[in-house]
């Protein structure tokens, strides 16, 4: 078990009930998560990465999408499960996900990426290319900025996890490396007494081809 997935094991119970009805209260995040729905253009199954409890799955799934989650938390994993049976969930590492090449009609990720350094960010935006069909969306959102912030507890229980916030601009470039094409870029400032104080980014994406595809293309 990873560091992150332990620290996440322990929270697991307060984090979800924290966060599982937080999409009440934040409208573009709402609106954002139905634009994913009304813009897919293949039928299939989307991934949730980093779906903690599950609440954003729920969302997707109220939208008609085919949508299943992944976790890295076990504990985080039989919440969404037992708060939502319906919705498939399954414990799993963004950085070496278990789907085949080509084979997701889309992923979101909503603060997802927040306990990555960059070397693993760069290594999960790989995996997402891989497992996502030509052309297939993803929707990223994260907190914006230029800092790491280090948590010792949650509600109360001693814990030990990095969190990260980059600018726009380097999430941009490092989601391109792999051969993502930048569709939109929302950025939106906190909703107070709501969430944490961080600027937030939301970029869509489409799979787009990888560098060696491109070069080769172009011989």
């Amino acid at each position: 078990m990873t560091k992150v997935g332990i620290a996440y094991d322990i929270m697991a119970a307060d984090y979800a009930d924290k966060f599982f009805h937080e999409l009440d209260h934040k409208p573009l995040d709402r609106k954002l998560l139905d634009l994913f729905s009304e813009r897919r253009t293949q039928q299939g199954r989307v991934c949730e990465v980093g779906c903690g409890p599950g609440e954003v799955a729920v969302y997707l799934k109220n939208c008609g999408v085919d949508v299943y989650g992944v976790d890295i938390s076990e504990k985080m994993i039989e919440i969404a499960r037992r708060l939502s049976p319906e919705i498939p969930f399954e414990q799993g590492n963004m950085l070496s996900l278990r789907e085949k090449e080509n084979s997701l009609a889309g992923i979101v990720a909503f603060y997802a990426i927040v306990n990555l350094a960059k070397p693993e960010i760069g290594q999960a935006f790989a995996e997402f290319h891989r497992v996502l069909r030509p052309s297939a969306p993803l929707l990223l959102g994260f907190h914006a900025g230029d800092e790491t912030l280090h948590l010792t507890e949650f509600q109360g229980k001693p814990i030990e996890l990095d969190f990260f916030l980059y600018p726009v601009e380097v999430i941009k470039a490092m989601l391109v490396k792999p051969g993502f094409q930048i569709d939109e870029v929302i950025t939106r400032s906190p909703y107070e007494a709501v969430e944490y104080p961080s600027q937030r980014g939301y970029i869509f994406a489409r799979k787009g081809e990888t560098p060696e595809g491109r070069r080769e293309n172009e011989k």
